[in-house]
Formats: C-alpha cells, sequence, structure tokens
C-alpha cells in the first residue's frame, strides 16, 4: 500500500496597483470553475496562482498576470511585499504577495471559466468577500508587514 503524502504548494498573488486602487477579481461562484485548491469560490482576488518548476517568484508572477489578465508586466517593475502560510482542510499553499504599480494594458477576463470580472478598488472601500490569501497580502500591505501567521 502506498502511504499519500501531501506537500505544500507555492503561489504568487500580484496587488497590483493604480491610482490609489488595488485590481481584484470576482471567483466564480460554482468551486469548480472557482478552480483552487484553498477554495475561493464567490470572492474577490488578486491575479496569480501557481509557480510552475523552475520559475521565480517574478517570472510566475508575470505569467499568471498575462494569462488571467492579458496586462503585461515586467520583472524589473514587481517587488516582494509578503508572504504568508495559506492552509485549509485539504491544501497548503506558501503565497508570495508582489507588488506593481506600472504595466502595460488594461485588465480582460481571459479566463471566464474561473474570473466573472475585474475591477479596481481604493484600499478604503474594498468588497466584503476577499480570497484569504489576497487579504493577507493587503493587510500586509496596509500593516507595513511583511509576514504575518
Amino acid at each position: 500500500m502506498i502511504k499519500e503524502t501531501k506537500k505544500v504548494g507555492a503561489g504568487v498573488g500580484v496587488m497590483i496597483f493604480s491610482d490609489g486602487k488595488v485590481l481584484l477579481g470576482e471567483r466564480h461562484q460554482d468551486p469548480k470553475k472557482a478552480d483552487s485548491e484553498l477554495h475561493g469560490e464567490g470572492t474577490w482576488t488578486m491575479p496569480g496562482g501557481k509557480l510552475d518548476f523552475g520559475e521565480s517568484f517574478e517570472q510566475g508572477a508575470c505569467r499568471e498576470v498575462f494569462e488571467e489578465t492579458g496586462m503585461k508586466l515586467s520583472k524589473e517593475n514587481l517587488k516582494v511585499i509578503s508572504v504568508s502560510n495559506d492552509i485549509v482542510e485539504d491544501a497548503h499553499f506558501v503565497t508570495i504577495g508582489l507588488f506593481c504599480d506600472n504595466f502595460d494594458g488594461e485588465p480582460k477576463v481571459m479566463e471566464p471559466d474561473e474570473i466573472v470580472e475585474w475591477k479596481w478598488f481604493t484600499l478604503d472601500d474594498l468588497p466584503d468577500k476577499i480570497f484569504f490569501p489576497s487579504e493577507k497580502i493587503l493587510k500586509n500591505y496596509l500593516d507595513g508587514k511583511f509576514y504575518k501567521y
């Protein structure tokens, strides 16, 4: 009998900031379409996702943002601002939060099965239901912290 070994995953969340606003996407209500091992259906999230083997944080962030929004980021315009340990009953991810305020393009829904819409929010008027890894990145940014367990 082979024992199942659970592993920790690594992902990125990108806080894209423009004119005092942060970009968040509304995840689909259907858990199968929201497509997250951390169960973020029906919440608002930053663009991001799992790192591919061999990718730097910045490479993963650029790839994920482009795949999800069509926006182009450059590695030079990204800054690591947060690390969090995100655990639910059946999944565990280390999430690297990155900040970007210099990018090309406007957000478009590139994965309509996962994200319903992209929208800009001021930091003092955020939506109620934020995907908890994205919420940690925002909280760390606002609190001037890098890591909070």
